[in-house]
């Protein structure tokens, strides 16, 4: 089908969807469809955020534009890349990050948790948070979108991924209330002191068990394997963190972890510590919650 200078946008999302649904592609990436991922293509073609797309279906669409979009559709469907690495950007929640094959696509559902005010009682107006595993630094960036009293640290190990973090914070202006370190877990921060103790600590860490790793569909086998696998029970770094979590928690502070689909490799490393499970989008066994006395 050649491109219509006179199609609107309902159109040429249609187009893009009837294609992509053909290709039976893998999705989860920041778009949880092809019809998803179709809008996503096109809006990103006018300058338009997703959501305002759908409030300007009958808006024209160039030649030019539509033609854009199908190269963008056909690299998708070639490379079965992440369609956010094909355009640079992905969306959480409404709010556009740059993103890059350097770091993993933004997809933690710890931002619902962030902009629903579920995590309230452990966030007072002048409190403290820390973002392990910040990557691109999307949700130490909705954290300080909802808490502006908030201070916040972020870190992660890669250099790659704290550059796109700092861009990421730059673009949002928020690179006063957010401080960015390096290191390898907890190294990052050089001692648990006063400074160093946060009312709420969030991690999105490398969880995938070994197994699961080899069946991975190729959209995730092109993000960095060392940002995904958790080792044999998909536990080796969530060992580390819960180990000393607590050394960097004030009294009533609290520990949010996500961890995917691996709860029962969760429960067995660790039958004793009691739990508090987060009602997510994707049901109550991906996100979970210890109390600092728990620790």
């Amino acid at each position: 089908m050649d491109p219509d200078p006179s199609q609107d946008l309902k159109a040429c999302w249609q187009e893009l969807t009837r294609r992509l649904e053909k290709a039976k592609l893998f999705f989860g990436h920041g778009a949880i469809d092809a019809q998803s991922e179709a809008l996503w293509i096109i809006s990103k073609q006018l300058d338009l955020a997703p959501a305002e797309a759908l409030e300007k279906l009958n808006q024209a669409v160039t030649l030019n534009q539509m033609s854009s979009a199908l190269a963008i559709a056909n690299e998708r469907i070639q490379t079965r890349q992440p369609l956010a690495y094909l355009l640079g950007e992905a969306w959480l929640m409404g709010i556009p990050f740059y993103c890059s094959k350097q770091n993993i696509v933004p997809r933690s559902f710890i931002a619902e948790l962030i902009i629903d005010g579920t995590l309230d009682p452990w966030l007072p107006a002048d409190g403290s948070a820390f973002d392990l595993c910040t990557g691109n630094g999307s949700l130490a960036i909705l954290l300080a979108m909802h808490y502006p009293d908030l201070q916040i640290k972020a870190a992660d190990l890669s250099m790659p991924a704290l550059a796109l973090a700092a861009r990421n914070l730059d673009r949002h202006g928020l690179s006063e209330q957010i401080e960015l370190l390096q290191g390898d877990l907890w190294s990052a921060l050089p001692e648990s002191n006063q400074e160093n103790r946060f009312d709420l600590i969030i991690c999105n860490p490398p969880y995938v068990n070994t197994e699961s790793m080899q069946r991975l569909p190729e959209e995730y086998r092109a993000e960095p394997i060392e940002a995904l696998a958790g080792g044999v029970d998909g536990m080796d770094l969530i060992r580390q963190i819960i180990g000393s979590a607590g050394d960097y928690l004030n009294e009533r502070g609290a520990l949010i972890l996500e961890i995917g689909n691996e709860i029962d490799h969760f429960e067995k490393a660790f039958p004793h510590i009691p739990v508090i499970w987060m009602e997510v989008s994707s049901g109550n066994q991906q996100v979970l919650l210890i109390q600092a006395e728990d620790l």
